[in-house]
């Protein structure tokens, strides 16, 4: 492991990118921290330098940085082709190594094999914002082979942290579970899935800093804890102290039909079953061992929220869906 790198994340206080923070402050990484600064529910570490600057103003950010050269480079808001482009301008020459957080979710759905390894193709015909990061990907890869661009591709799959509930009705679906209403779950709920804790995933990513064998090539980073969804929501059922869930079965294209913005995500992700194969990264990183399972990270979770009761929210319209698909497809009695 290289210690002491100069750090750049573009980003710096979403789900993953806090964790990652805090743990590159902690293993004596420079960090920077460039984004907007308009994030309230989580920080940046103290040891860190803020930039405040909006990442979408190219001529900002090139005032903002100069001509300084980081070690490690780490964009977490790059979402569509011309965000890497820009980045790839403004860092040319000026990184050691630029990392690109990708998504799982851009593997082929549904996969013909599993588990997924870093050879599966990327193709998902149902979510936009899966080809997007596709995309951004080739235009990288585009840059590696024709200018020797740094890039390393990262691709998490769903990474949660205390303040992110992982059920697709967020807290409503908590609230529903503590209250003795039935919760809807796609499909027959046994398709598999795999959930990673931010803290987890930064061993692997910051492990993954100053490393030239990782330049120029792409890495799954997930825990290898994998649960049913019927038993995804038993876990937070447990976690809530709520009585067993009342699960009621929908098939998943009727889920989609009933509230479009489940769509992506639920046809494009949660629905298929996912199995990734992690060892890949920790061939580079061994010391990458997952520590937080779920039953311990829900009960984190839910211990957040039960301090935080302003983010307690129970969203009305998605109840009412909810309600509405439990009315028509529930056969409990």
């Amino acid at each position: 492991m290289s210690a002491g790198l100069s750090v750049l994340f573009i980003g710096g206080t979403g789900v993953i990118s806090t964790a990652a923070a805090e743990l590159a402050v902690a293993r004596g990484h420079r960090l920077t921290v460039l984004n907007r600064g308009q994030s309230a529910l989580r920080s940046v570490p103290d040891a860190a330098e803020v930039l405040t600057v909006d990442v979408r103003d190219a001529a900002a950010v090139a005032a903002a940085l100069g001509e300084r050269r980081f070690d490690v480079v780490v964009d977490f808001v790059a979402f569509t082709p011309e965000h890497v482009r820009a980045d790839i301008a403004q860092f040319a020459g000026h990184c050691g190594q630029y990392l690109f957080i990708s998504s799982a979710s851009s593997y082929q759905k549904p996969p013909a094999a599993l588990p997924v390894r870093e050879s599966t193709p990327l193709h998902n015909p149902f979510w936009s914002y899966s080809r997007d990061k596709a995309a951004c990907e080739d235009v990288l890869m585009a840059a590696h082979r024709e200018q020797g661009f740094p890039v390393t591709i990262i691709r998490p799959s769903h990474t949660y942290d205390r303040t992110q509930i992982a059920l697709l009705g967020g807290w409503t679906d908590i609230h529903r579970m503590r209250t003795g209403q039935p919760v809807v779950v796609h499909g027959d709920g046994t398709s598999l899935w795999t959930l990673t804790h931010s803290t987890d995933f930064a061993k692997a990513l910051v492990g993954l800093f100053g490393r030239s064998q990782a330049v120029g090539d792409s890495f799954t980073i997930t825990s290898n804890e994998y649960l049913p969804w019927d038993a995804i929501y038993a876990e937070y059922a447990r976690a809530a102290g709520a009585p067993a869930p009342q699960i009621v079965h929908v098939a998943s294209d009727t889920m989609a039909a009933a509230n479009p913005e489940w769509s992506g995500p639920l046809l494009g992700d949660r629905s298929h079953s996912v199995i990734f194969d992690n060892s890949k990264v920790t061939a580079l990183v061994p010391d990458f061992v997952c520590t937080t399972p779920v039953a311990l990270g829900f009960r984190e979770a839910i211990a957040w929220y039960d301090a935080h009761p302003d983010h307690q929210v129970v969203d009305a319209a998605l109840n009412a869906t909810l309600d509405e698909l439990v009315t028509a497809h529930s056969t409990l009695s």
